[in-house]
């Protein structure tokens, strides 16, 4: 069975019951997590002892914004739109990542999910060496593909096709408008003489994106490139706090096949969906003990 005939199959009010969104969840999960990233970033501000180590979970916390920025770009974490909206800006702002511009990077990545030329997510190669892991996980390259989207973005130079021609105004104003906060932000920092913003949020973000890339690289690396959902994406079995941490994105053949499906409903997707699913690992070591061997010698 592939994704269109398992979503055909669940009757109207398994569909219903799927797609309930809920203020109330999404508040909770958005408000631990940034209240996390409020808590560490206090502690590392107050120079409390040993606070150089808060900086790596302070990394890991802001990095993965990113599946917050994510599930608010399928507008399913709130049922208020406005809340999806802000959760996109604030989270996009922190990770460097122009939320208008990845929602339309994002849907494409949707509709042509591992079709080579089509699919924006493998515009970027694969690592297939050591060297060209280990340089992917370091995150240097994914921090230059921002500046550079930012940069470009925001001279007005967008040509990326997946962004509607009508649209690519917007997604430059978007651009311009980050920068100027994120030069008035440094402007601020250096009048006051405080590092609180380098130490809270810039070196810990450098810290903690090998993380989110070793997470994002199961979710579609090695898996077949074909039409069917629910093998084209990998679901990694992983411990609660992992799935907390990540908006429940390990379940993420079910989340391709039903994107509608917000994410704390996600867990009772894969209970309907488990029995189909062709592409599964039991954890993210698992999966890059089995990936890794498979590279390539440089």
């Amino acid at each position: 069975m592939d994704h269109k005939a398992f979503i055909a199959s669940l009757s109207p009010d398994q569909a219903r019951a799927l797609t309930e969104t809920s203020d109330a969840r999404g508040l909770v999960q958005l408000a631990s997590h940034l209240g996390a990233i409020a808590l560490l970033g206090g502690l590392i501000a107050a120079r409390v002892p040993s606070w150089p180590l808060l900086m790596l979970p302070q990394g890991i916390l802001i990095v993965f914004l990113f599946t917050a920025l994510h599930e608010a770009s399928h507008e399913t974490p709130f049922r208020t739109r406005w809340l999806s909206t802000w959760t996109a800006r604030v989270s996009g702002f922190l990770i460097l990542l122009p939320p208008r511009w990845f929602r339309y990077f994002h849907f494409a990545h949707h509709r042509f999910t591992q079709v080579p030329g089509k699919d924006p997510e493998l515009a970027a190669p694969k690592p297939e060496t050591w060297r060209q892991y280990f340089l992917h996980v370091s995150g240097l390259p994914v921090w230059l593909s921002h500046l550079r989207t930012l940069a470009r973005n925001a001279a007005g130079r967008c040509t990326d096709d997946f962004v509607p021609a009508a649209r690519r105004a917007a997604v430059a104003a978007e651009a311009r408008g980050m920068l100027v906060l994120y030069l008035a932000l440094a402007a601020a920092s250096l009048a006051a003489g405080s590092a609180v913003l380098l130490y809270a949020w810039i070196v810990p973000m450098l810290l903690g994106q090998p993380f989110l890339r070793l997470y994002l690289l199961a979710e579609h690396g090695r898996c077949p490139q074909v039409a069917n959902m629910l093998e084209n994406s990998r679901t990694t079995f992983t411990n609660a706090l992992v799935r907390r941490l990540a908006w429940n994105m390990p379940y993420h053949a079910e989340h391709h096949s039903y994107p509608a499906v917000p994410f704390h409903r996600l867990p009772e997707m894969h209970r309907l969906a488990a029995r189909h699913l062709k592409v599964t690992e039991t954890g993210y070591a698992r999966f890059h003990a089995k990936h890794a061997p498979r590279f390539q010698a440089d």
